[in-house]
């Protein structure tokens, strides 16, 4: 049986899970209500086919979710929790995704025996090709977790651990990853143009590269490390990049230092 679901905030991220939820069939738009106070975002929601309010005080009677999705930013957490402590104390899993904000956070404010689950996504889930790692409370039940894998692999990989402690981390790499991506294709890019390449040009070969090989990697029954030894003949074109990629100071301990830096800033959120 389809789900019922309340979608707390409807941003990017909030879109991407709706409407792979929806494609995907483990949602009805019917039994999705979503709250956000940004008319534009409801107007998204509302064009699916979900009901669409602007605060928790407008929750049509007699609607129960089996979930509740949490998709608002940390620093909202604070004035947003408060106001589902009723509705949670009749059982429905709460999935949070907000970075930084601890399980503990969540069944202080909503009860201790409120079921809880935290998922770090990241932006690829818009084109289902997210990384959820996910991790509960005792009081989540087996059926709620394959509720939560169910609506997570919709749009991506599953993942879960046990320690919480390691959300931060997770965060830190995949979660602020895509961001790093991206740079890395702006990056490659502006050194293209650098190289004498066309500018739309050089934007194309970056971002097909890049994407060509996440896919590569991926696929692959090789590791990233026989994968690039495999493109790299010595002394060759490759060997000469990689000189500086992989020197004392080059990519690997810049690497550590951004994720440590998104790592940090996650338990300080928290």
């Amino acid at each position: 049986m389809p789900l019922k679901l309340m979608l707390v905030g409807s941003g990017k991220m909030g879109q991407a899970m709706l409407g792979g939820w929806i494609d995907e069939g483990q949602v009805r738009p019917g039994d999705v209500v979503v709250i956000d106070p940004n008319s534009e975002n409801l107007g998204v929601a509302t064009g699916l086919g979900c009901q669409g309010i602007a605060s928790p005080k407008d929750i049509p009677d007699g609607f129960q979710p089996d979930v509740i999705v949490l998709a608002v930013k940390p620093q909202m957490m604070t004035d947003v929790l408060p106001t589902f402590r009723t509705i949670v104390e009749k059982g429905p899993l709460v999935i949070s995704i907000a970075a930084g904000t601890g399980i503990a956070r969540f069944e202080k404010a909503l009860g201790s025996h409120a079921a809880i689950i935290r998922v770090m996504p990241n932006t690829p889930a818009a084109v289902r090709k997210g990384m959820m790692v996910c991790c509960s409370n005792d009081q989540v039940t087996p059926e709620q977790e394959r509720h939560c894998d169910m609506l997570m692999a919709a749009i991506g990989s599953v993942f879960w651990i046990e320690d919480e402690s390691l959300m931060d981390a997770v965060t830190g790499l995949s979660g602020s990853g895509p961001a790093y991506v991206f740079y890395m294709i702006e990056a490659m890019a502006a050194a293209g143009v650098s190289a004498g390449l066309p500018e739309d040009l050089a934007v194309k070969l970056a971002e097909g590269t890049v994407a060509g090989a996440g896919a590569l990697a991926s696929q692959s029954k090789e590791t990233a490390a026989e994968l690039r030894r495999n493109v790299t003949s010595p002394n060759g074109t490759t060997a000469a990049g990689l000189e500086v990629l992989m020197a004392d100071d080059g990519l690997g301990p810049l690497m550590r230092k951004t994720v440590a830096a998104a790592t940090r800033r996650s338990k300080e959120l928290g």
